[in-house]
């Protein structure tokens, strides 16, 4: 699936930095605002164990990960909803992603611009989203005024959106973002056209610098407000050192574990944002394991099991006649599919079937 996670927040915050470490990709990172005009795009694989078990169990020749988009859009600014800086096109980059990560300053380092000038991480939080729901306001404030004259004139059809864009609207009045209102599963789907920039679900990334001054370390007031911030708006969030991952990028894994200790740095907030974004994007990952590959396919949760076959191939959906299932770790533990199936673990099922996250799988069809 092609679905993509864009990397926002003010400049100079580490969001180029954070996108090389993602990446592995070199795109211009330095201490001053608009360092990168046009958005970078750079697929990056989901770091799961569960591939690497299910291919040394099957002794697979090749294994294939799940992978996810991240793009790297420059800065905004205070006033971008009105074209600040580069804001118009800024904008448009956000409106064509599926999820945002919203990267936040934690750290204090004078020789590290900040365009406010000190680090509030809530205040830089509130500026952006607060550039988001303007630019939604002008969105749905003239979708409003079109689906107002259509329900007046009996257009049943317009109801639903007039109903959706009305709840939005209401909260973006309020300064707070549309996805904060509740809406029916119609109204959601009804929304979907109007690529509201507040609908998009926010993951942040929380961005320090080792042997700084990290907010998370000194827990001064500023890290005890954006607690208080996060656990309010029911947030998802990771603490992140993109300085240090960038650097440690194009080093081998038994050299990372050394260079960290040595920083001080003793989790790899990569891998967790990339779980994190996922997970975000409302995806979820099962397997396919043979002697020939191991591969992760990617699908939305809540996917019945043909539509987690059209994954794999069209045909599986329209074709679909049923799927032998299990869970990874009952086929690992039962030791080989033949064993597993004597303890009855292998599960047929149809065409109703949820799929669960780190289902084994194999696809009858017609």
């Amino acid at each position: 699936m092609a679905l993509s996670i864009g990397i926002v927040g003010l400049p100079n915050v580490g969001k180029s930095t954070l996108f090389n470490a993602l990446t592995k990709k070199s795109v211009l990172a330095a201490n001053y605002p608009f360092a990168t005009i046009d958005p970078s795009v750079g697929v990056v694989s989901v770091p799961d164990r569960r591939v690497d078990n299910l291919a040394e169990f099957s002794n697979s020749e090749k294994k294939v990960p799940a992978a996810v988009e991240f793009v790297d859009i420059a800065g905004l600014v205070k006033g971008a909803s009105e074209g600040e800086g580069l804001g118009n096109k800024f904008l448009s980059h956000i409106r064509e992603v599926d999820a945002i990560a919203q990267v936040v300053r934690i750290f204090d380092n004078t020789s590290v611009l900040h365009v406010d000038g000190n680090i509030d991480p809530v205040r830089d939080i509130e500026t952006i989203n607060l550039e988001l729901v303007l630019a939604d306001m002008e969105t749905a404030g003239k979708r409003l005024q079109a689906l107002d004259r259509d329900v007046k004139r009996g257009v049943k059809e317009a109801i639903p959106e007039f109903e959706a864009v009305k709840k939005a609207n209401a909260k973006l009045t309020l300064g707070l973002l549309a996805s904060s209102a509740e809406y029916t599963p119609e109204e959601r789907q009804a929304l979907k056209g109007l690529h509201l920039l507040t609908m998009k679900p926010i993951l942040y990334v929380l961005n320090k610098e080792a042997g700084g001054h990290n907010l998370d370390e000194a827990r001064d007031e500023r890290w005890t407000k954006l607690q208080e911030f996060l656990e309010a708006a029911g947030a998802v969030w990771v603490t992140v050192d993109a300085n240090i991952e960038s650097e440690l990028r194009e080093l081998h894994p038994d050299d990372k574990a050394s260079f960290r200790q040595e920083y001080g740095v003793v989790d790899d907030g990569i891998n967790d944002l990339i779980r994190a974004g996922y997970q975000t994007l409302g995806l979820m990952s099962f397997f396919t394991t043979g002697a020939d590959e191991t591969r992760a396919w990617t699908i939305p949760r809540g996917s019945t099991a043909p539509e987690a076959g059209a994954a794999i191939h069209s045909d599986f959906k329209e074709k679909f006649i049923r799927a032998e299932t299990i869970g990874w770790e009952a086929l690992l533990t039962a030791g080989s599919y033949a064993k597993a199936r004597e303890q009855g673990l292998v599960r047929t099922e149809g065409k109703e079937y949820v799929v669960q996250d780190g289902d084994v799988m194999e696809f009858l069809h017609s």
